[in-house]
């Protein structure tokens, strides 16, 4: 979804193709290696979005000895859908590295209500952590289990704790209005 998200989010920017938004990516830093996007990723999403009819084919360029190349538009219906999407990408994850593409289109949502989603994920994630912490003392540990318990206790408050933080500072970033 999130590279879907992306595609519609580039093409309200302007007209485009595939490869296009590929080498917008891996240039100056490799971003689609790291996200592990190939081009066949690429044109799988393009070929999908036009399906749903939220893109589709405004211009074929044609150029000696090479491939035509098919730009798109996003459709009225895309502009439409493309809110729901982002929306649909911060109600699905809590952990900012997945929301990176949600938050590049941000500007095609209403903040608070991204600001709300994002302010139940943490409430929740709070309630989690505390309902798990509650259990500490009602499980049984052997004397050699305890290492590795405390470990796993001491690596998940850090992700944890992490994770919250750097969703609040998201938060705040958005109300501020600096994102």
């Amino acid at each position: 979804m999130s590279i879907q998200v992306f595609i519609l989010s580039n093409l309200m920017k302007e007209n485009s193709y595939p490869y296009k938004l590929k080498k917008q990516l891996s240039e100056p830093i490799p971003l689609d290696q790291l996200g592990g996007l190939t081009e066949s990723k690429l044109y799988y999403h393009f070929e999908t979005l036009a399906k749903k009819g939220l893109i589709e084919i405004v211009e074929i360029i044609k150029e000696e000895h090479r491939p035509d190349k098919q730009v798109f538009a996003i459709t009225a219906k895309g502009r439409e859908e493309l809110p729901k999407l982002i929306y649909k990408l911060f109600e699905n994850t809590d952990i900012v590295k997945d929301m990176i593409v949600g938050l590049i289109g941000l500007q095609y949502v209403d903040k608070k209500k991204v600001v709300d989603i994002l302010e139940n994920n943490v409430n929740e994630i709070k309630e989690r952590w505390n309902q798990l912490s509650g259990m500490e003392g009602k499980v049984q540990v052997t004397e050699e289990d305890k290492e590795l318990r405390n470990f796993v206790r001491g690596y998940i408050t850090a992700r944890t704790d992490h994770n919250v933080q750097w969703l609040e500072e998201l938060i705040n970033k958005i109300k501020q209005g600096v994102l």
